[in-house]
């Protein structure tokens, strides 16, 4: 008994010094990078099937590439796939990803765009556990029509939030340990024509009963309380109390800058691709820090940005990726 207790502890600080190690890796020099390359001017908005938009995927592969995380599916981080929708001048005109309404739209005049995840891996202990963090890098595009700023840039929407996404990343290989469950880094493509990516995802996944919980990010570098520069919104599976704890404890023992404003709710099917897990009953965190008057605006740009909140907000859910991926039980 006294054995297993020592082994026990040994392990738990072995653990905590490896997600320290991560920690100290995230930080707003890179967060700005990030943000600002797939803001620019030049991705002219990143609107999803546009060229635009596949040079922020190779972007984000040649990243993944760099911090030596691995394709999830064979020697390619793209999951190449395919949206219809009817004309645009009819009822209903909703694009759609299932193989179902994509062939039975194809029977009549459609539209069709061809979109891409970017997916990478870093496997676990435990190759039958999977634990995913992703963000949309998509945005809306440009509206010519629009008067002096016709570019719709998208810096929190949500470059800030595959900034985190990205971080995490980095900060899973800084840690130097392998973790106990396979982490799956996904970032969608199509979020704002309809969920698109991560529904594109769970429909052609075959292992969506082995995934322990998704951690979501979507719009995280700013709110609309100027007054309360440290809000975040940390919505998560009600049935899984722990991750309120987690957070919870993780600002006091780091010293987090974060105010959260705790909502556990029973399923989180709306707002974001949290909704494409929720509805497998995949447990989801999803961190959101409220809209604010350039909500896909022109006005969305890197400048506008509360860097601190992104960096905090990165390290925070940093540690609860850890524990999804560590934690025996949740």
């Amino acid at each position: 008994m006294t054995g297993a207790v020592c082994l026990s502890g040994t392990s738990l600080v072995h653990a905590q010094t490896a997600a320290e190690r991560g920690l100290k890796s995230i930080n707003r020099a890179s967060a700005e990078a990030i943000v600002g390359f797939l803001a620019d001017d030049e991705l002219q908005g990143r609107e999803a099937g546009t060229r635009n938009s596949r040079i922020a995927a190779r972007y984000l592969a040649a990243n993944l590439r760099e911090a030596g995380i691995r394709p999830l599916y064979g020697d390619s981080y793209f999951q190449p796939f395919e949206a219809c929708a009817k004309e645009r001048q009819q009822k209903g005109a909703r694009w759609q990803v299932h193989p179902d309404s994509i062939a039975r739209l194809k029977k009549g005049t459609h539209r069709t765009l061809r979109m891409a995840n970017v997916l990478g891996v870093i496997p676990g202990k435990r190759t039958d556990e999977y634990v995913i963090v992703g963000a949309h890098f998509d945005h809306l595009g440009t509206d010519e029509t629009l008067a002096d700023d016709p570019i719709y840039n998208g810096a929190d929407d949500n470059a800030s939030g595959v900034s985190a996404v990205l971080q995490i990343a980095r900060a899973f290989r800084a840690s130097g340990e392998k973790p106990l469950r396979t982490v799956i880094i996904a970032f969608w493509d199509g979020e704002e024509k309809g969920l698109l990516g991560s529904q594109h995802f769970v429909q052609n996944c075959d292992f969506t009963e082995k995934i322990k919980g998704y951690l979501n990010f979507d719009m995280i570098g700013r709110n609309n309380k100027p007054d309360r520069p440290r809000h975040v919104v940390y919505f998560y599976t009600a049935a899984h109390p722990a991750f309120g704890q987690w957070l919870k404890d993780d600002i006091a023992r780091y010293g987090l800058k974060l105010e959260p404003d705790y909502r556990a709710w029973d399923r989180p099917v709306g707002g974001s691709d949290n909704a494409s897990f929720a509805e497998r009953d995949i447990p989801v965190i999803w961190y959101h820090t409220d809209g604010h008057p350039d909500y896909h605006q022109p006005g969305d740009q890197a400048d506008r940005l509360n860097w601190e909140k992104v960096v905090e907000i990165t390290k925070a859910s940093f540690l609860n990726a850890w524990n999804l991926a560590n934690e025996e039980t949740y």
